[in-house]
């Protein structure tokens, strides 16, 4: 009976395992930047843009007075303070990161690219999973905004 027991607990054990590490999705293949723009958002409400021109997905770009590499040398160092943040891509005027949530292990990802010609840090921010984030994705951009304007950039 004792190894019963212990059976069903590793086995129990391995599939939560299993789901937790499941909650993080593929890596979508739409990430990036193309002819100017990133991805649009999905139809779902978990996805905020600053490219967007639908009221539940828009939110504003990130303005900057200084040069383009001051601008995301402290976007980076915003990034890097946050709380289950990684930058899994930095490329010219481009970044790729991931937020993890911390008990399910659901990823958000978040891009930021910098429009030179209008001064701007166009950002999208979207859950790889579900449909809602209770304003996650929001919330989010919203507290880089704060720490970006604290800075005064």
């Amino acid at each position: 009976m004792m190894n019963s027991a212990r059976a069903t607990v590793s086995v129990l054990g391995l599939a939560a395992s299993l789901f937790l590490l499941g909650c993080s999705g593929a890596l979508p293949a739409n990430l990036g930047v193309r002819d100017g723009w990133l991805a649009p958002c999905p139809e779902t409400p978990n996805c905020v843009s600053s490219q967007s021109t639908d009221r539940e997905h828009a939110i504003e770009p990130l303005s900057y007075s200084t040069s383009k590499g001051e601008a995301l040398a402290d976007l980076k160092k915003i990034i890097g303070q946050m709380k289950r943040a990684r930058i899994i891509e930095e490329r010219d005027g481009y970044i790729h990161a991931e937020f993890t949530s911390a008990i399910w292990r659901f990823v958000d990802d978040v891009e930021f690219f910098v429009d030179e010609s209008a001064h701007v840090i166009q950002v999208r921010s979207a859950s790889r999973l579900g449909k809602s984030d209770f304003g996650v994705n929001r919330k989010r951009i919203e507290a880089i905004r704060a720490a970006w304007k604290a800075g005064e950039k």
